[in-house]
């Protein structure tokens, strides 16, 4: 069951599209709160969580972090950098079904699916270390 399209929801939908960097809710927050005052920050959470159960945006799952958005709500990978923590899209074939067959067979579990996080130095950090070196 989708929810109905309510202002908020327009505006926080509109919003992460508008940031396309894989925000925290947070960010979206503060993205949300400087245009509309009176959107509270539980309207926000709760409206990206309802988003990305319905599948209408992606919920990121960052290992040891915050939960990111994505406005982009197909099947991708990410990548984090380790140093300023910076989330980018990994435009890859996804890995065949058979990975989670054999994830299946291995475990015992009823595997639904898989996420794959790459973990990396992204470029501008690299330049930076690069100056300072």
């Amino acid at each position: 069951m989708t929810s109905r399209n309510t202002v908020q929801r327009t505006i926080i939908a509109g919003a992460l599209r508008e940031l396309a960097n894989h925000p925290t809710a947070d960010e979206v927050y503060e993205a949300v709160h400087e245009e509309h005052p009176t959107i509270g920050r539980a309207t926000v959470y709760r409206t990206l969580g309802r988003l990305a159960d319905e599948g209408a945006i992606g919920r990121v799952r960052i290992n040891n972090g915050a939960d990111r958005f994505d406005h982009r709500p197909f099947a991708h990978y990410h990548v984090r950098c380790v140093r300023c923590g910076r989330v980018d899209d990994v435009m890859i074939p996804l890995l065949s079904s058979e990975v989670d067959e054999a994830a299946a067979r291995a475990s015992g579990y009823q595997i639904d699916g898989h996420s794959l996080q790459f973990d990396g130095v992204c470029p501008a950090c690299q330049a930076s270390e690069a100056r300072s070196a």
